[in-house]
């Protein structure tokens, strides 16, 4: 999970980009008024972190008034991001920031002629450390908003060049074969922001493995409808995983939005697994009723929503799996009704 220290913007090319605090990401172009929105290179990124240790080392055994001191936007860069290693990610793995969806095509690029930083210092960063991006989904980006990653393919990156060579896929845990694979959802603003651990998606993943699943991925996303309607979409329309489990998000609150997203994403419902989970859980507590999950199948894909807390995934998953399997394995074509 990483932080965006500054969203930066030039109206102008070949002027400085000044950090503007938030800005309208468009799909398909870039930052709004930035000079350099439109073309292959979309957005461009750095990791905080790689500006502050240059800076340490142009400064290096300097005294303070003949230090260079690296404002926001100084590499060019539209986002400045801290928390995340940007150089170390992959060709095609994605930064999600609430609405906003990017996804990194490119690992550094041939510093310009015209670099102030290259001029005064004999060096830069971006041939190395810069990452660029398409936006695949628009929206708000502002400072201090939460990012996060999503894997996609290697790439070992010639730093003069800025080409790549694909070197592999890096999942979790590789599909296919007999067993079953899943992966596994955390909706929640909190855990998403980083405020607390998400303890309810590594004990549904710990569940499933101890009952012979295969885990692809587990994911956490905020509570935002269209964000989870997305994933669901882009997990099932992908192929590959067999079922999706969500949790949290289920119930009254005005942001628990899981149930509306699955039903959107859904092209047959599966109401008797719900039905199912509710009616076992009222065994425990009266306010299982309260649960809105949902349960459907998206082409080969079944998801199914649980509650958002480690007890009641257990006791959910009680109820569902011993006859899930054979639901799924009818799904996949290989039983009987």
């Amino acid at each position: 999970m990483g932080k965006v220290e500054a969203v930066c913007i030039s109206l102008k090319k070949g002027t400085p980009k000044q950090d503007i605090g938030e800005c309208l990401i468009i799909e398909g172009y870039g930052l709004e008024k930035d000079a350099h929105a439109g073309s292959e290179r979309q957005v461009s990124l750095l990791s905080w972190e790689d500006v502050k240790t240059f800076e340490d080392s142009v400064n290096e055994g300097k005294p303070e008034d003949e230090r260079m001191h690296l404002e926001p936007g100084a590499f060019g860069e539209n986002l400045l991001i801290s928390g995340i290693d940007l150089a170390k990610q992959e060709i095609g793995a994605r930064l999600i920031a609430h609405d906003v969806v990017l996804e990194i095509t490119q690992i550094g690029k041939t510093c310009h002629s015209g670099c102030t930083i290259t001029q005064v210092t004999g060096k830069c960063i971006m041939p190395k450390k810069g990452v660029f991006a398409k936006v695949v989904r628009g929206g708000i980006i502002m400072k201090g908003d939460r990012i996060e990653t999503e894997t996609g393919t290697k790439i070992e990156t010639d730093t003069e060049t800025g080409t790549g060579t694909k070197t592999g896929t890096e999942t979790d845990e590789p599909a296919g074969g007999n067993k079953i694979v899943a992966t596994v959802i955390t909706s929640s603003d909190r855990a998403y922001q980083g405020v607390y651990e998400d303890k309810s998606g590594p004990a549904l993943a710990d569940i499933l493995k101890n009952e012979g699943y295969k885990i692809a991925k587990t994911l956490i996303l905020p509570d935002e409808e269209a964000m989870m309607y997305q994933k669901l979409t882009e997990i099932a329309d992908a192929g590959g995983v067999d079922v999706v489990f969500t949790t949290g998000g289920t119930g009254f609150s005005e942001r628990d939005r899981v149930p509306e997203a699955t039903s959107r994403a859904c092209d047959r419902m599966a109401p008797g697994i719900s039905e199912a989970i509710r009616s076992y859980s009222m065994q425990f507590t009266d306010k299982a009723m309260l649960s809105r999950g949902v349960s459907g199948i998206r082409k080969k894909t079944l998801i199914i929503n649980l509650p958002g807390s480690p007890k009641a995934v257990k006791e959910s998953l009680e109820a569902i799996l011993p006859a899930l399997e054979h639901g799924i394995r009818i799904m996949r074509g290989e039983a009987d009704g």
